[in-house]
């Protein structure tokens, strides 16, 4: 499979390269003179293939991680910290600069997302003004659920003002696939709630955070937000044996979520707000309209090479329409258009991953070993950075395609006569996360889907999974997901319930309206924010 060399637009040529030479701690960025790390692309600027350089980062040691650590205990405070401890509305000022200023940067970021991730132009385009909706719609609920808990309640006769806190310092784990969008579904909600944050970002779509450090710095206070750069292991390793985290945010995968949790000596105290992986499944009833199913499947499958969690990464098709939807499924899968980032109406896209067409052809070879065959013309066809999608039949449970979460270009289909057949698999499945539906007889959707939505968290009637809209719950069973993200749910996974409690005494309630009057506690206020 060879891709055609075209000129790259000048709007998204690597003029220079980007050597982040600065990390933030309690407030400064600070100069980096030790050694760096290389950020590459795997998409060609030359006609022989050759990955691109982006530029460098840090590569930071166990040193400046502690120091990170420190800035952000340092602002936490064990809650009596600024951050903390001030009023919602100035929290939200700060949000509100923050994110004004990152509005300014959406070329430069856009530009990177294509180069580092290989994520279309549109789909770059999507993630950045989505990412930028999902912090104003933040900070609308977060304005609502101020303004419904701007009261007493009086039970028993005694009085309670209850609110929500922050619970401390969030070390936040960044994912590569969504390295704006989903990083920021977890900064967010923990900033606006009044924690602390350690952050470090992927390995990959690490420099399209580098235009935002200024911001950051100057919207929060010092050590609300410390950025810092390296190894996973040699970093966060270090940070959780001091037992200083108080909430791991992490998107990515259970077993190295495990594993950094391992680290922590005090796990009783530690929250987790686990974003993982999943093996969402789609079933095609023999009623399905088949154009319907195949689109939605289509591009469940697809969208982004399957690089997402909520992708559909195995199809359940009914025997007696099995045959005419792989034939159909696979002439739409041919003809997908492979290209750069920027070319017009590309559909595929080059892997960032430098090894993951040769595990997606391991896949491949294991499968056809154990009776599955390729089915679409352009399956499994390589090139330097890509595999193109193959579309495997029949697919049965020796195979790895089978229980592993592919997170790539391969869509392995089973059929099946049964119901019980895919439902038995999804409860025996690690993963919970969502599920495809595709039918329209009432009288067999309606105890399916009494079934299903209790293997998995979301049911998509006659649509692919999916994250959004980002005001719905989303979150997963099992290995899928711990806590849930979503507009109004992060908010409440980043933060507890907490009041005063007053009994109902001429003395207590005297005191109680003084501080109303006076307005001198940040906590115990009836203001309604507008």
């Amino acid at each position: 499979m060879k891709q055609e060399f075209l000129e790259i637009p000048n709007a998204y040529k690597i003029d220079a390269l980007l050597h982040q030479q600065t990390y933030l701690v309690d407030g400064e960025l600070r100069e980096w003179s030790g050694a760096t790390s290389e950020v590459t692309s795997t998409i060609s600027s030359t006609k022989v293939y050759k990955p691109t350089l982006l530029g460098t980062i840090p590569t930071l040691t166990e040193k400046e991680a502690l120091e990170a650590l420190e800035a952000a205990n340092k602002a936490y405070d064990r809650g009596q910290g600024l951050w903390p401890t001030t009023k919602v509305e100035d929290r939200i000022n700060c949000m509100e600069k923050f994110t004004a200023q990152m509005k300014t940067k959406r070329a430069e970021i856009v530009k990177f997302l294509m180069w580092e991730i290989g994520k279309s132009l549109t789909d770059s385009e999507k993630e950045f003004d989505r990412t930028v909706d999902y912090i104003y719609d933040s900070i609308e609920e977060y304005k609502q659920m101020d303004r419904d808990s701007a009261k007493f309640e009086k039970h028993s006769g005694v009085h309670a003002h209850i609110r929500r806190g922050p619970l401390g310092v969030v070390l936040c784990l960044a994912p590569y696939n969504y390295p704006l969008n989903e990083t920021f579904a977890l900064l967010i909600p923990a900033l606006l709630m009044g924690n602390t944050v350690v952050f470090k970002p992927a390995k990959q779509g690490v420099l399209l955070l580098s235009p935002l450090l200024e911001a950051f710095q100057n919207s929060f206070p010092a050590g609300v937000v410390n950025i810092i750069y390296g190894r996973g292991r040699t970093l966060a390793t270090p940070i959780m044996k001091t037992g200083k985290v108080d909430v791991l945010a992490l998107i990515g995968n259970s077993k190295s979520a495990n594993a950094i949790q391992e680290n922590h000596p005090n796990k009783n105290r530690l929250r987790l707000v686990f974003g993982l992986e999943a093996k969402n499944p789609a079933i095609v009833l023999p009623d399905a309209d088949l154009d319907l199913a195949i689109n939605e499947c289509l591009a469940g499958a697809t969208s982004f090479n399957g690089q997402r969690c909520t992708a559909l990464k195995i199809l359940y098709v009914h025997e007696n329409v099995v045959e005419e939807f792989n034939k159909r499924f696979s002439e739409k899968v041919d003809a997908l258009k492979f290209g750069n980032p920027w070319e017009e109406n590309v559909k595929l896209t080059p892997l960032p991953e430098p090894g993951k067409p040769a595990y997606i052809q391991e896949l491949i070879d294991d499968a056809k070993e154990k009776g599955a065959k390729i089915i679409n013309k352009k399956g499994g066809l390589t090139s330097e950075n890509y595999i193109f999608p193959a579309v495997l039949y029949p697919v049965n449970k020796k195979m790895r395609v089978f229980h592993e979460e592919q997170f790539g270009p391969v869509t392995p289909i089973v059929s099946f006569k049964n119901i019980n057949e895919p439902l038995d698999d999804m409860a025996a499945s690690n993963y919970g996360q969502q599920v495809s539906v595709f039918g329209s007889d009432v009288a067999i959707l309606a105890p399916l889907i009494d079934r299903l939505v209790n293997l998995v968290c979301r049911v998509n009637l006659n649509s692919s999974c999916q994250r959004g809209p980002d005001v719905y719950p989303f979150t997963g069973r099992k290995d899928s997901a711990v806590a849930t993200l979503s507009v109004h749910d992060a908010l409440r996974s980043f933060s507890i319930r907490t009041f005063v409690a007053s009994k109902d005494t001429e003395y207590n309630n005297a005191i109680l309206q003084e501080l109303l009057d006076k307005k001198t506690s940040n906590f115990i206020s009836t203001d309604y924010i507008l």
